[in-house]
């Protein structure tokens, strides 16, 4: 199979009379290496997976399968828009949350596996309840709500993102999936009424101090929508906001759990310790990283 030149923007892959899955996976993480990606071999398997349909695993039982020159220049066009930074979740359309498949796009925020975490207290939490009403404060993929609604079908669960692209994609994702949520379109608490309260509002606002996103990796600073990054000059914007409007839409003895950033511990601990909040812990990542905040509305 005769392969011609192509840009150095793209992958090359000398002239073969053939070329196997091995050949590719290693010339392909060579290529991705050189662009900076984090863990190539993996990248380069999994968009094999993806492009042959078949498990990651049984590519080692396919090594000497010869790659047709169709499914090589797919394979090269997934491979160029990895070795540009392109997020791996983007390029497949999807990624696993909480052991379910979340489509994505560029409109919403690659869930990333600390969320997974802050899904899993949610939903701990609201075992433990009888009935409840919850609220996802900025859905975005509609990761978190889904999860939640799936594992406690006896709660009530709303949604709220003002990206009406992400919360079409959260909606088909709900649909997919058969999860029952009722999603809003607007700007936080805006869109309920002041009678309207839940048992437990859980969040990933927006946390990344807005200088600091120029720093960030380019799968984050230039592929995630910027309005799901930007938390303000310090990052604590919306937290600050959830500090003074939260209570009025957060039932007496009410609960809310949200994500934030690196070093931002102290400042949220402080905010959520005035009244009428109860702050009670936060919670490492699993790099042992403080992650989750969790405080109460006093009951009286």
């Amino acid at each position: 199979m005769a392969l011609h030149g192509v840009p150095d923007t793209t992958l090359r892959i000398p002239y073969f009379d053939f070329v196997t899955v091995l050949e590719v996976i290693q010339r392909s993480s060579e290529f991705l290496g050189r662009k900076g990606v984090e863990s190539p071999r993996l990248q380069i398997e999994l968009l094999l997976s993806h492009l042959l349909q078949m498990p990651r695993l049984k590519l080692y039982l396919n090594f000497e399968r010869v790659l047709t020159e169709a499914e090589l220049e797919k394979l090269r066009s997934l491979v160029k828009r990895r070795g540009e930074r392109e997020p791996l979740q983007q390029i497949l359309g999807n990624t696993s949350f909480c052991g379910h498949e979340i489509s994505v796009t560029r409109d919403v925020l690659i869930p990333r596996p600390e969320t997974e975490q802050l899904a899993e207290k949610a939903w701990q939490h609201l075992q433990k309840l009888n009935v409840a009403k919850v609220l996802d404060y900025g859905t975005g993929s509609g990761c978190l709500a889904i999860t939640i609604a799936l594992k406690c079908p006896q709660a009530e669960v709303h949604a709220v993102d003002i990206s009406h692209p992400a919360l079409e994609m959260a909606q088909k994702n709900a649909n997919r999936l058969q999860a029952k949520v009722q999603f809003h379109l607007g700007d936080a608490f805006s869109v309920f009424s002041g009678d309207c309260q839940f048992n437990l509002i859980v969040g990933n606002p927006p946390y990344i101090p807005t200088d600091d996103i120029a720093q960030l990796q380019p799968e984050v600073r230039d592929f995630d929508p910027r309005g799901a990054l930007d938390g303000g000059p310090d990052g604590l914007a919306f937290y600050r906001r959830l500090v003074t409007e939260a209570p009025q839409h957060l039932a007496p003895g009410g609960t809310i759990m949200l994500e934030f950033g690196d070093g931002q511990e102290q400042a949220l601990q402080h905010l959520f310790s005035a009244a009428p909040w109860q702050f009670e812990a936060i919670c490492p990542d699993l790099s042992g990283r403080p992650r989750i905040l969790i405080a109460h509305r006093a009951k009286s």
